[in-house]
């Protein structure tokens, strides 16, 4: 979903059964006129709706969707006024971590950090550096913020107070990011990236066959 326009409102519901994440899905583009929806699978074994318009007529949606998937719902966010630059994250927009200070938030659901990221974003001048949904991650999503040492820290306590009680909601703040970790964070996520062997120059790439082929970093769209 890069590029993605939606809005002002956007809502996802998040599920453990595929099929019934199929039907909600179904139920919401059937009960009103939304601009978007995105649908599909996510590690591990859960469904992704998203959608977005007018506030009517993703309220309305919402609560058709909720209804048809109501037995395997595991959480939901309905924003009536979506940042943009959380539109932007959602659809696949990172940027260098550069400010005073990195604010992690982590979550156990995808729903959970998209409603921390929209109400950080809102209630402090800070930058969303990355927002990262569900694959490669069991399932969790995670946030990082970056700006100044005091609004980092506003962010971060209003993003994660906005979801307080969320299953594995954690949270940190990170004065003076090392420049190795800056490295890092805006490399390849995954361990397995970061410490994968280089091809020696001029010969073939010597990195196991297990190892061998990069793994693609696919984000909730």
């Amino acid at each position: 979903m890069t590029g993605l326009a939606i809005g002002p409102a956007l809502a996802l519901l998040e599920l453990d059964s595929i099929s019934a994440g199929i039907a909600a899905g179904d139920a919401m583009a059937k009960r009103a006129p939304i601009d978007v929806l995105r649908a599909g699978t996510v590690h591990p074994g859960k469904y992704l709706a998203l959608i977005g318009g007018s506030v009517g007529d993703v309220e309305e949606a919402l609560a058709a969707g909720r209804e048809a998937g109501a037995s395997a719902l595991l959480d939901v966010v309905f924003l009536p006024n979506a940042h943009p630059d959380l539109i932007a994250a959602i659809g696949g927009t990172c940027r260098e971590a550069a400010g005073e200070a990195l604010g992690v938030i982590e979550t156990a659901t995808v729903a959970a950090i998209i409603e921390a990221a929209d109400s950080g974003l809102k209630g402090a001048r800070v930058r969303l550096v990355e927002l990262r949904l569900a694959d490669d991650l069991g399932g969790k999503g995670y946030l990082l913020f970056d700006g100044p040492v005091g609004e980092v820290e506003a962010a971060v306590e209003i993003g994660a107070g906005s979801i307080a009680g969320t299953a594995g909601l954690a949270w940190r703040v990170i004065p003076q990011l090392h420049a190795v970790m800056a490295e890092n964070l805006a490399a390849d996520a995954q361990f397995r990236e970061r410490v994968r062997t280089p091809a020696p120059a001029g010969g073939p790439d010597r990195t196991p066959a297990r190892t061998s082929a990069p793994a693609a970093r696919p984000r909730v769209r």
